[in-house]
């Protein structure tokens, strides 16, 4: 499946309220990093989305660039996080019953102790 790329003024097109000069800002401190071509940077699917949400955080919550990259930093750690859960979860399901049981009893008990 090939992916889509967005030139410099589609994505300005694509992303409501976003300007030239933040779009060349946000690709400078890198919150975007665009696929370099021949034609220019190329943004993917997955960069206008994150620029949406840049968007809508710097209007939404008057954040500054500072503040921004802070919450940037945040989101991309959970959706690591989100990724790693996601991975332990598939090989748990993978073992026997009676490691699922054990594995479940043993998260309980850390999660009272911990709470």
């Amino acid at each position: 499946m090939t992916q889509r790329h967005y030139t410099l003024s589609e994505t300005l097109e694509a992303v409501s309220d976003l300007t030239a000069e933040q779009l060349e800002r946000y690709v400078s401190s890198g919150v975007v990093v665009p696929v370099q071509s021949e034609q220019g940077p190329l943004f993917r699917e997955i960069d206008l989305a994150r620029l949406n949400l840049v968007v809508d955080l710097a209007e939404g919550y008057h954040l500054d660039d500072e503040a921004l990259a802070l919450v940037l930093s945040l989101i991309d750690q959970l959706h690591g996080l989100r990724g790693d859960m996601r991975a332990i979860l598939d090989a748990v399901a993978r073992e026997p019953a009676e490691t699922r049981l054990r594995l479940k009893t043993a998260i309980r008990e850390v999660r009272v102790v911990t709470r």
